[in-house]
């Protein structure tokens, strides 16, 4: 059969035949995820067969979902059948640095994936097709829902983890400052910022279930924090210098950031420094890989992801004023407001 050119030829890969079939490559990627076969392939090639032994897996499906993220650089089939992670599959590998493991579970679970086929029902309501999935909003599902809880708290673990040294060095935090981490998870984020300059303190703020799971109990981080429990729609510490947002603003719709952004308002004396960390869109269609991000907000929640004109006027409603924006090495930004 002769070979067309690219416009002429049906069956020519293109990158619509790359988004028709994405779901099929997110759910390949899960199935190595969640049988660990990165794991296996840790020190050197492995067989199907040898793969499957160890997994509990059948030999010919695993070649057949092996064979196709092959084709996307995961992993690389050698003359001998056998298969071995390339670079771009490392990070799925489990307990190596920067693992995104938890993080792959998590985007590619059922709690995202059954509320993708009906983003064409959010387009004519504008609600997340999750509610119509689980019949209660995504917060609500993940308090009722230990399993998933879990493996969303171990999959955004994950994804901040790997960024919080890289937005605690991209800032310089005044010496001697109070930081308060609103929203801040199990502290990964405040001990990184607390290890960067010995001089300042800290107080770890999210739900009591959460920070009763911190992270900070550290030699060198000793006598410089503490844990509050309570809700950031209400109430949040006082008297901060530095109020921190790590990826909370984009959970929420513009009203529900308003109400956060007040208690912090509330909170803070005049002066006071607020921190954003949270991607910021371009201003036009251009690639931005937080793009993909935002569709999850749509389906999932009624967050987004925003840009530097939306986070100023957001801000300014609130109280606060925009000084500036940095960027890290990593997805998100750090927008840096001052309360007036």
């Amino acid at each position: 059969m002769t070979r067309h050119a690219e416009s002429d030829d049906p069956f020519m890969p293109s990158a619509l035949h790359d988004l028709m079939f994405g779901h099929i490559h997110s759910a390949a990627l899960r199935a190595v995820a969640v049988h660990r076969i990165p794991d296996h392939l840790a020190d050197g090639p492995r067989t199907p067969e040898e793969l499957a032994s160890r997994t509990g897996t059948d030999a010919g499906a695993l070649r057949r979902v092996m064979r196709l993220l092959a084709s996307r650089g995961v992993f690389r089939e050698d003359d001998r059948g056998a298969f071995r992670l390339e670079e771009l599959g490392q990070p799925l590998r489990t307990g190596v640095p920067g693992s995104q493991h938890a993080g792959v579970v998590m985007i590619t679970s059922p709690m995202f994936a059954r509320s993708a086929p009906r983003l064409q029902d959010t387009l004519e309501t504008g609600q997340p097709s999750f509610d119509y999935i689980y019949g209660m909003p995504f917060f609500e599902h993940l308090l009722k829902s230990p399993e998933d809880r879990a493996t969303f708290d171990a999959g955004m673990a994950a994804f901040s983890g790997a960024e919080d040294e890289l937005v605690a060095q991209s800032y310089a935090f005044p010496p001697d400052s109070r930081v308060i981490d609103v929203g801040g998870g199990r502290g990964g984020l405040l001990g990184a910022v607390l290890r960067g300059e010995p001089s300042l303190s800290g107080v770890l703020f999210d739900q009591s279930a959460t920070v009763a799971e911190h992270v900070l109990d550290r030699p060198e981080l000793a006598g410089r924090w503490r844990t509050e429990g309570g809700d950031f729609f209400t109430a949040v510490p006082s008297d901060g210098d530095v109020y921190l947002l790590k990826h909370i603003l984009h959970d929420w719709d513009d009203e529900d950031c308003l109400r956060i952004l007040g208690s912090i308002r509330r909170a803070a004396r005049t002066g006071a420094r607020l921190l954003v960390v949270d991607a910021v869109l371009p201003g036009n269609s251009a690639p931005h890989p937080a793009l993909e991000l935002d569709i999850v907000m749509l389906m999932a929640l009624k967050g987004r992801e925003r840009t530097a004109a939306e986070f100023e006027s957001l801000l300014d409603r609130a109280g606060f004023r925009l000084r500036r924006i940095l960027p890290t090495p990593g997805l998100p930004a750090i927008v840096e407001a001052v309360a007036v």
